[in-house]
């Protein structure tokens, strides 16, 4: 096969993400008690505040803790006091303590494709956390180049073939999200392959557009699978 470039998404593609956040909100809404509204009404305003903060501080812990803050206090029959913020922030913290989960197969599967195609580590969010996490994951050697984006969006796909040469028939953008890695790249005139996650944050869900004509959609089950077309 001809030198390929693969994009690749790091949470939830690479190592498991989510699943913490899921555990955070859990703990958050339960130490909430909120005795008007259910735990599914609570989970919808703290989304609804996500999509807030994002849009003014971007992604990462301190932005999911300003929002887990906003939606107490807005939502809470008490006022914060330094005790409760304190509670609040131990939610974050225990996400920041994760050690770094690999998908299955994910190294092994890397390791092969990284000596026969171009590799890049294509994710969104804060900087300093998703370098750090890529750096304790043990991955970084099989990556010539690393792109931390503000937002995964037609425009910064575009930016980003411009920036590493790419040529799009050849370039793929492998994730779990269809919102960020899937519908963009393809929007960008790029391949991507579809790896559903049991646990991609609601935030990202997305019907899955259809390839255009030309460049090619694929889904697979497991990361793994990769090496039988590449």
């Amino acid at each position: 096969m001809t030198r390929q470039t693969l994009l690749f998404d790091a949470d939830d593609t690479l190592w498991e993400n989510n699943i913490y956040f899921e555990r955070a909100i859990a703990a958050f809404i339960s130490y909430l008690d909120h005795r008007v509204h259910t735990p599914e009404e609570v989970r919808e305003y703290l989304n609804h505040c996500e999509h807030v903060t994002i849009a003014e501080h971007g992604y990462g812990l301190v932005s999911f803790r300003r929002s887990l803050i906003a939606c107490f206090e807005q939502l809470a029959d008490e006022p914060l006091t330094p005790e409760k913020h304190t509670r609040i922030v131990s939610f974050t913290e225990s996400i920041a303590a994760q050690e770094i989960e690999l998908l299955p197969d994910v190294e092994a599967t890397l390791r092969e494709l990284s000596t026969r195609h171009r590799c890049i580590l294509v994710t969104k969010g804060n900087d300093e956390e998703q370098r750090g996490k890529l750096e304790r994951s043990g991955l970084a050697a099989f990556f010539s180049g690393v792109e931390v984006l503000a937002e995964k969006n037609v425009p910064a796909y575009q930016r980003l073939i411009a920036h590493h040469a790419c040529e799009p028939g050849a370039t793929w953008m492998i994730g779990n999200s269809p919102r960020s890695d899937v519908n963009p790249a393809l929007g960008a005139g790029l391949n991507a392959i579809f790896i559903p996650h049991d646990f991609t944050w609601v935030l990202e869900h997305e019907v899955v557009d259809a390839a255009p004509q030309g460049q090619t959609l694929m889904e697979l089950e497991k990361f793994a699978e990769l090496v039988k077309f590449f």
